[in-house]
């Protein structure tokens, strides 16, 4: 009997996976969030959100996950799913009210999240495990739409007006509105807090602030409508998804320089012209989500007409594999 229940026992644990990191990937056309096995793509589980699950993001505890639901053109989406990442269930729906089109999220801490919502054009503070709103701040900007954070301070990419307004969260106060470029989207912040890196897409440029002064550092050229950017964690390189190339791009941070570019070799999936960006880039696979892993090795790219991840080493974007994913992927995040 005891070597029976013995050989159950390390047979468990020789099963039991040497890594329980996840991949959550917000699926837009099928309103659901994947949990991927980031090594070997296995899929662990499927949970529904909201209608058009646009952004995720992971609290500092790696616990909990919040997926922003942005809705379709005809109906605008109102509500964040919040849910348990170890368990792999929705534990609650948050509504919001008037304020529609929730986009960009960005944990403050444990117990409170900032979120864009580009209906209302305000910076919202939500408390996703209450679901109190807990600050409204009004951007008056056109559809502010990202946001990152540094420390006490916010800053939302304003896709429409084509500039970064900053908030004081200690206050509520908004304190400016920031001229970076034409399609102000993706937004990422140094991890030392020392700039904060903007994508322009229209303008296929990258704008560094800096997050004390409110200056721009420097505008760097980065064609192919450049819409996501990951900085890695030690801050030395800067991941750049571009749309309409169908291109990852790699920059020196601190010479502000192009490195490398790598096209992603996909072919674009039947029916993708009634997607969010339609057939506005071609045959591009359409890379936007991106999300580098802790050691800075590793980038996934969501390449929404593909339905596909792309697996990337980070120096020189040798692609390492490719995982499968929900229909149109888009935002997503690593959960330890």
């Amino acid at each position: 009997m005891r070597a029976t229940v013995l050989g159950a026992l390390l047979a468990a644990f020789i099963a039991w996976p040497a890594s329980c990191e996840t991949l959550l990937v917000a699926n837009k056309s099928d309103a659901t969030v994947d949990f991927l096995d980031p090594a070997s793509g296995e899929k662990r589980a499927t949970l529904p959100t909201g209608e058009a699950p646009h952004e995720i993001a992971v609290s500092p505890d790696g616990r909990t996950a919040v997926i922003s639901n942005y809705g379709s053109r005809q109906a605008p989406g109102s509500t964040l799913t919040v849910v348990d990442i170890a368990a792999a269930e929705v534990t609650r729906t948050i509504g919001l009210g008037r304020h529609s089109r929730p986009h960009g999220l960005a944990w403050l801490s444990n117990e409170a999240l900032a979120v864009t919502a580009e209906g209302s054009a305000h910076l919202l503070v939500i408390e996703p495990l209450s679901g109190r709103i807990r600050a409204e701040v009004e951007t008056a900007q056109q559809i502010s739409h990202m946001v990152a954070v540094t420390e006490g301070r916010a800053f939302v990419a304003n896709l429409g007006s084509g500039t970064v307004t900053v908030v004081d969260l200690t206050s509520g106060a908004k304190l400016a509105d920031i001229a970076t470029g034409d399609g102000a989207e993706g937004i990422d912040v140094a991890p030392d807090g020392s700039e904060v890196w903007v994508a322009n897409r229209a303008a296929d440029t990258l704008s560094v602030i800096d997050p004390a002064s409110l200056e721009i550092l420097a505008t760097v050229p980065c064609p192919g409508f450049p819409i996501r950017v990951r900085l890695t964690p030690d801050g030395s390189r800067v991941l750049v998804s571009a749309a309409r190339s169908g291109e990852v791009v790699v920059f020196d941070r601190a010479k502000r320089r192009e490195l490398v570019r790598k096209q992603l070799d996909l072919s674009t999936v039947e029916g993708f012209e009634d997607r969010l960006f339609g057939d506005r880039f071609g045959d591009s696979p359409v890379p936007v989500g991106l999300v580098v892993s802790p050691d800075g090795r590793t980038a996934w790219v969501a390449a929404t007409q593909a339905d596909a991840v792309v697996v990337v080493g980070t120096e020189n974007l040798v692609v390492k594999g490719l995982l499968t994913a929900g229909r149109e992927p888009d935002g997503m995040a690593w959960a330890p």
